[in-house]
């Protein structure tokens, strides 16, 4: 069998698309699975074990680039893909399987797929709370039992971008490393205060760590808050891209991250992960590792799935101290 998967646009839910992948590999010996993915995220599919290509898709988050899509589903046909696999939710994302005359193209109904889609699945989401549970029942026959145990998602670490990012950036190996991933793209309401994290970044320097900072051109205010009010940070968000994020991320010994799309990359690392939960919901996309832990307030007002705070005080997140994270990082992993 020979499989397009259409990726997801956020690289959290990307990371978690390797479920499918591991599934369809596993399900056929000789599958071969290939995945379509925009900018953002194709990269990390390099990285994938089970993938045989990766198709970079020229369109923005957003972008509807009709003829764009049109022209990847016909350089796409001569592939003769036998299956395709939609996760994205959007009429868009439909498309180029369908102009790629791809025979089986499965994916959850929604905006109107049903022309796009001939194997269309219809949501029941008490079967499939989980969005890596959602990815991996399309790879499946639609009475198949709900998987109570998923796939852990796992990147592959490039030793010599590693080495040369390390030098590149002149960031010191010689202490255990603490890595902090304080952005979040969905919005504010994900993300830790900066001056938790700062305190958090002091302490474990006082305590003989090396404390790292991660995230993407959108986290450099962030990030600069936080080397402001903790002097000797390295502060390299917006300064890597996302491969060499996750070339560095595999030599740090633990790493504290909001629920973001760096929590599910340290997840897939196998790293010793404390994932700070506010306004989105620990149920829908928990990291899918024996060494995380989650950290979350139970309060009335969340999981409130909004990118602000709809109260204006950010209780969810203000209210988890720097001492319940410092204390989580002290305890043996599971």
């Amino acid at each position: 069998m020979k499989a397009l998967i259409v990726a997801p646009a956020w690289v959290g839910d990307m990371v978690m698309a390797h479920t499918l992948v591991q599934s369809l590999v596993q399900q056929e010996a000789d599958a071969e699975v290939h995945l379509l993915a925009p900018p953002a995220t194709a990269s990390l599919g390099l990285r994938m074990p089970g993938v045989a290509e990766v198709h970079e898709l020229p369109v923005g988050h957003g972008e509807m680039a009709l003829w764009r899509r049109r022209r990847m589903g016909l350089a796409l046909r001569p592939h003769r893909f036998d299956a395709a696999y939609v996760l994205p939710n959007s009429f868009k994302s439909a498309l180029v399987p369908w102009w790629a005359r791809i025979p089986r193209r499965t994916g959850w109904l929604g905006e109107a797929r049903y022309g796009l889609l001939n194997d269309w699945r219809r949501l029941d989401p008490s079967r499939h709370p989980q969005m890596a549970q959602r990815f991996l029942a399309l790879g499946q026959p639609p009475d198949a039992s709900p998987n109570a145990l998923l796939p852990q998602p796992v990147l592959q670490v490039d030793a010599a971008q590693r080495a040369a990012a390390v030098s590149r950036l002149g960031l010191n190996t010689e202490k255990p490393v603490v890595a902090l991933c304080p952005g979040a793209e969905f919005g504010p309401a994900k993300r830790w205060p900066a001056a938790h994290f700062a305190a958090l970044a002091q302490a474990q320097m006082q305590a003989g760590r090396s404390v790292w900072l991660f995230g993407s051109p959108n986290d450099r205010g962030i990030g600069a808050s936080i080397a402001a009010l903790a002097p000797g940070v390295a502060d390299l968000t917006g300064r890597t891209s996302l491969l060499e994020a996750v070339d560095l991320l595999s030599l740090a010994e633990a790493v504290v991250a909001n629920d973001s799309g760096l929590m599910h990359v340290a997840n897939a690392l196998s790293l010793k992960v404390v994932a700070l939960y506010g306004a989105s919901s620990e149920d829908f996309t928990p990291p899918l590792n024996a060494n995380a832990k989650v950290l979350a307030k139970d309060l009335d007002c969340r999981p409130c799935l909004q990118r602000t705070c709809p109260l204006g005080h950010l209780n969810c997140l203000r209210e988890l101290k720097p001492e319940e994270v410092a204390d989580a990082l002290a305890r043996e992993a599971p």
